[in-house]
């Protein structure tokens, strides 16, 4: 007899809560008890006031588990909403990167060329080295890192993806 499997999706949830000190830890302890991947997560304060913030994650798994995670948060008493960009329409998902690249010579002309093709911008320089900030789609950093790594790749930071609804509505 075979086993039918849901396929995996990736899903990107925001979820506005309360800026108050534990309500990460809650929010990261309910998908670690469960056993759910976290693969990107941010996080600020949104409010004027400072009593607001939200929460961006990159999660993964198959429908139910997403519907169950997204129900389990919706539980958490410090959180006013939460909303899967993935299922509610277009939306637009950016990232932020720094990239170190150190290399001389050919090496430092072929990073630069690369990173114009890309609109990565030069935030440090050095004789030996090169630190590129970059914004854009996961994947178009995904691809700006791959090129690097045959350059002399030698540090990424990155943020962890922030998405918002497109069009004049709030999600």
């Amino acid at each position: 007899m075979k086993i039918k499997h849901e396929a995996e999706e990736r899903h990107v949830l925001t979820v506005t809560v309360d800026n108050e000190a534990g309500i990460l830890a809650k929010i990261a302890g309910l998908f670690t008890a469960r056993g759910y991947n976290i693969d990107s997560l941010t996080v600020a304060d949104i409010t004027e006031n400072h009593a607001v913030s939200r929460i961006t994650i990159v999660t993964h798994g198959p429908p139910a588990q997403i519907d169950q995670i997204q129900a389990q948060l919706n539980r958490l008493v410090p959180v006013h909403k939460v909303v899967d960009l993935t299922e509610v329409g277009p939306y637009v998902e950016r990232e932020l990167a720094l990239i170190k690249v150190a290399g001389k010579g050919e090496i430092r002309v072929e990073a630069l060329r690369i990173a114009d093709l890309f609109r990565a911008k030069v935030v440090d320089t050095t004789t030996a080295s090169f630190v590129f900030e970059l914004t854009g789609a996961p994947d178009k950093i995904d691809s700006f890192v791959a090129l690097m790594r045959e350059l002399g790749l030698v540090e990424v930071g990155r943020t962890g993806v922030v998405g918002m609804v497109r069009g004049p509505e709030a999600a």
